[in-house]
């Protein structure tokens, strides 16, 4: 993409509350508009990150403190407002800040150029007990959710479900830093579900309890795009994620770049029904039994793999969000299927293998070296940090198996006294039950549920 086609005398300030120094989304939407000849402005800790090397950062400023307050992100957001000293296109990273942007629009508006977004959605998609009620309303498959109101209800839920099931924060943003407790967890116990449940307070948000659909290949897909001033969607597409890191359930670590008429369907459908404005990332499940297309999240920001989906024009939806808030003409690009994205430190090979239809390198770039040189040398040692840890748990696997064992033994026996513990069943778009769970569902919960 030309240079001139976007406004270079608006900055661009992305802001990242999230403090993982690998995330390369951060990297993709610096480089992204930087090439184009924007000032990219970054509020975030990347103080031990590749991210800082890049050459296409103008400025780096303290981000807000690990876990503060929406108010205290927009006051973060208003100061350096004032360093730049114009108004300039802001781009959040992470849920957090896009909530808090979201929820701070009005106090931010005078000092950014933010899409028009009908009030609290950003916070209502991103929320993961929301989500399920938005699907059925719009009518989007969604897989069967259940909110437990106690530990024995969650207990309970699991069995009801079906082991394996998947447990979820609501919000994952509020997760403390430096905690075990992570956003997705598949769970294998009915005693594993009654013990995320007891440290809800420590979570700070709800935990839901969804069912379990199986992962395998071309199952997992994922829809970025940007919805205009108008709500056409612009700028992204479907992709297929061939490999998870972590694997099953993580993030794109190698995907292509895949026509998927449903999958697109689904998404215009769900931004048009909500009047959705700005860049969102979709994450789907296809169910094997019944083909359906499952929305398992509904990210209000750009997802790590977003440069993805750079068309011949070189249009994606960072510079998509940046031409449309300067009311500047969004270029005529062709799709580019079967493009990869390939995240090297999760997927090494993958990014040594020809790539026919092109590839996108998350850290490694002709023209800014540094970023990709430094990521090697962050990862190893991270890799020889984790390694103790790793060694200890595939000793410690056998023993612990045999306990596994035990414990379903006697969650058996504690089936009979949970049956009568029933939680909250979320509101379901109709056919989005697999078989195997419709059948072991009583007529009232069907109608709960479908």
């Amino acid at each position: 993409m030309s240079a001139s086609l976007l406004d270079t005398r608006v900055p661009a300030v992305l802001v990242r509350t999230d403090r993982n120094p690998f995330h390369h989304g951060t990297l993709g939407a610096v480089r992204s508009l930087g090439r184009a000849g924007v000032d990219v402005h970054l509020v975030a800790d990347v103080a031990g990150s590749p991210v800082r090397r890049s050459r296409f950062v103008r400025q780096l400023h303290p981000p807000p403190l690990p876990g503060a307050a929406p108010a205290d992100i927009a006051r973060a957001l208003l100061r350096v407002a004032a360093q730049v000293a114009r108004p300039a296109v802001l781009i959040p990273l992470d849920d957090a800040s896009a909530v808090a942007v979201a929820g701070a629009r009005a106090e931010l508006a005078p000092a950014y150029l933010l899409p028009q977004q009908p009030g609290a959605l950003a916070e209502r998609v991103a929320d993961k007990a929301e989500l399920a009620a938005v699907c059925a309303t719009v009518g989007i498959p969604h897989p069967l959710t259940l909110i437990p109101d106690s530990a024995t209800e969650a207990a309970a839920a699991a069995w009801r479900l079906g082991l394996p099931t998947v447990a979820k924060w609501s919000r994952p943003w509020l997760l403390p830093t430096n905690s075990d407790l992570r956003s997705t967890v598949v769970v294998r116990s009915a005693r594993q579900a009654r013990e995320l449940f007891l440290r809800t307070e420590e979570a700070g948000s709800r935990l839901l309890l969804q069912a379990f659909l199986p992962p395998g290949p071309d199952l997992d897909w994922f829809c970025h795009g940007y919805a205009d001033r108008t709500g056409t969607v612009r700028g992204g597409g479907p992709g297929r994620k061939l490999h998870a890191w972590p694997r099953g359930a993580g993030l794109t670590a190698v995907g292509h770049w895949t026509p998927n008429a449903p999958v697109r369907a689904l998404a215009e459908l769900l931004v048009g029904e909500l009047g959705y404005r700005g860049i969102f990332d979709l994450d789907f499940r296809r169910c094997a039994t019944t083909g359906a297309y499952h929305l398992l999240d509904f990210n209000p920001r750009p997802g790590a793999q977003f440069r993805l989906f750079t068309d011949t024009a070189g249009l994606d939806v960072v510079r998509a969000q940046h031409l449309d808030l300067t009311h500047r003409p969004l270029p005529e690009g062709a799709h580019r299927p079967g493009r990869a994205f390939v995240v090297e430190n999760y997927a090494p090979l993958s990014a040594l293998r020809p790539a026919p239809a092109g590839r996108e390198l998350a850290w490694h770039a002709p023209d800014d070296l540094v970023p990709g040189w430094t990521m090697w040398a962050l990862w190893a040692r991270h890799a020889a940090r984790r390694l103790p840890t790793r060694l200890r748990r595939m000793c410690v696997r056998p023993e612990r198996s045999e306990r596994a064992e035990r414990t379903e033994r006697t969650e058996r026996t504690e089936r009979v006294e949970q049956a009568g513990a029933q939680a909250r069943v979320v509101r379901q778009a109709t056919g989005s039950l697999p078989p195997e769970i419709d059948n072991s569902l009583t007529d009232d919960e069907k109608a709960n549920s479908c």
